[in-house]
């Protein structure tokens, strides 16, 4: 199988991304999902965390939602 060297599909609210992920195994083709926030540094610099603020959940909900949409129902679900 040929490897895919990034994700099949981003979701964005904010500074708060959901990556979605095509994997295959011996028992077919699953996905998975990283959860990540970006953010400035006090030098100006761009740095990204997993680590989630009380203030980012509401969107990270929202990311994660269509995240699930789209590897649940395809392509066609995550309008």
């Amino acid at each position: 199988m040929e490897k895919n060297a990034g994700p099949v599909q981003k979701f964005k609210a904010g500074g708060i991304f959901a990556k979605v992920w095509k994997n295959e195994n011996d028992k077919g083709d699953y996905f998975t999902v990283s959860l990540e926030r970006v953010y400035k540094d006090k030098q100006g610099d761009w740095k990204t965390t997993h680590t989630m603020r009380v203030n980012d959940l509401p969107r990270a909900s929202v990311v994660l939602d269509e995240a699930f949409r789209f590897a649940v129902m395809g392509q066609e679900g995550a309008a």
